[in-house]
């Protein structure tokens, strides 16, 4: 798992980029980058699946924010990515969402 950021010159805008290997996505043949960026819509955001069994999304969020979220695999497995920046206590479960700071 890993956060890539690029911050644009131009807007006040930072591309985000998602990535899961294979291992991490546990061979799912499809995941879902589902955050508080999307509304927490389960369908809102499929990860491109790479040649190589992985999955990557790029998502354009407003700078000088915090953003949760959390992979959905196969539509019933929740993940967090474990290099996101930080977690907080999900409001909904006993579970943590990852947290990117942009």
């Amino acid at each position: 798992m890993s956060l890539k950021k690029q911050y644009l010159k131009s807007k006040p805008i930072c591309k985000v980029t998602f990535k899961l290997s294979k291992e991490e996505s546990k061979s799912a043949s499809n995941v879902a980058l589902v955050g508080d960026f999307n509304g927490w819509d389960e369908s809102a955001l499929s990860m491109k699946k790479l040649k190589n069994g992985g999955f990557t999304a790029t998502v354009n969020l407003d700078k000088d924010k915090l953003y949760q979220f959390r992979y959905l695999l196969n539509g019933k497995e929740w993940e967090n990515d474990w290099e996101a920046d930080s977690y907080i206590p999900s409001p909904v479960s006993y579970d943590e969402n990852s947290v990117v700071r942009v």
